[in-house]
């Protein structure tokens, strides 16, 4: 798509204003963190647009050049080769220009709750967990339990986490939903292929400030923490359960040894979950055009399946299969599947615009 010169105009003064209001001197405290942040998000696209700006105003000159029988046959040689690379410039700086989601630098709470298929289901809500935790560390980012049901075989009934880092959200979002593996549980004598699910949560983590909750609106009730089993794991009421009477949401930990750990870490699981409440509200009204994109975002949608007899791995949102399935439950080859749902994500995002 070809952008406007006018926009190109409104990106570079923009941009200019920015610089010469951090450079001034003149700012601090929260209009000095803003105006950082305006920089950091604008200076990608005005580097792209001044490159596009320039090839424009070379080709305009090159075309001139042309008149001239001395200049015709390199003015041609170039006009070609930038003529060749400007759409690429262009496309770059459309996807650029699109409107970002505010929660994608934010970190994100990772939620994996076993589904159908029972103990096979716990296990391999476990092999998920380990399979982002690997992925993370790839990314540099940092992997903290905040809340885990562990199965007596194995894997989790649940485990919740917090992975921080640079553009967490970004890169996980699309992973929302149930996850089906079918393989040849360790426990089955006859050799029979089980399928079994998983459900994966991916919720932006929220400043405070974002979300604002009255104690008056919470019961917090303490027990003794138990583990698998039942078999209590200490002897003090340190779990906390905490209920926000409003939406009924209610969230539990009973990991640390620590009341104060806990409830802080439940504090933090209810944070996020009250956002993307807030979240799915305000884009209630974008629903439709949200289906358009790559999946709904929806929990219930079976968006991946892990066939290991096979040794692939489907994504059914994008039609895509690789044939790298023990790459990418060992963490560093989910990173093809990422990479693929954005530029899909991307691609239709900008035949929208073009609509």
């Amino acid at each position: 798509m070809t952008i406007p010169p006018e926009r190109l105009d409104q990106i570079a003064n923009r941009f200019a204003e920015i610089e010469a209001r951090l450079a001034s001197g003149t700012l601090e405290g929260d209009a000095f963190v803003q105006a950082s942040r305006d920089y950091a998000e604008l200076e990608p696209v005005a580097r792209i647009a001044a490159e596009v700006r320039s090839a424009r105003e070379e080709i305009a000159g090159l075309e001139e050049m042309l008149a001239d029988p001395e200049m015709r046959a390199m003015a041609e040689d170039e006009l070609a080769a930038i003529r060749e690379s400007l759409p690429e410039k262009e496309r770059q700086l459309a996807l650029a220009m699109l409107p970002r989601d505010s929660a994608d630098a934010k970190p994100a709470m990772l939620e994996i709750r076993a589904g159908t298929g029972g103990d096979e289901a716990a296990l391999f809500a476990g092999d998920l967990y380990r399979m982002y935790e690997r992925f993370a560390g790839e990314q540099g980012w940092k992997v903290e339990p905040v809340s885990m049901s562990a199965s007596e075989v194995g894997g989790f009934k649940e485990i919740v986490a917090n992975v921080t880092g640079t553009g967490v959200f970004a890169k996980l979002k699309f992973e929302s939903g149930v996850h089906r593996v079918q393989r040849v549980p360790e426990t089955e004598s006859g050799g029979r292929i089980h399928t079994s699910a998983a459900t994966v949560a991916v919720l932006p983590e929220p400043d405070e400030v974002d979300v604002q909750i009255d104690a008056g609106d919470l019961k917090i009730d303490t027990y003794r923490a138990s583990g698998a089993g039942g078999q209590h794991v200490n002897t003090t009421d340190s779990a906390i359960r905490i209920t926000h009477l409003p939406t009924g949401l209610v969230v539990t930990c009973q990991d640390g040894r620590s009341q104060h750990k806990n409830r802080e870490k439940a504090m933090q699981v209810l944070r996020a979950r009250l956002y993307e409440q807030q979240r799915e509200a305000t884009q209630g009204a974008e629903a439709e055009a949200r289906k358009a994109m790559v999946g709904s975002g929806d929990r219930s949608e079976r968006i991946r399946t892990y066939n290991f007899p096979q040794g692939r791995v489907t994504d059914h949102r994008i039609g895509l299969t690789l044939h790298k399935l023990p790459e990418i439950i060992a963490g560093p080859g989910l990173a093809e599947l990422i990479d693929a749902l954005t530029a899909e994500d991307e691609a239709k995002r900008l035949a929208a615009l073009d609509g």
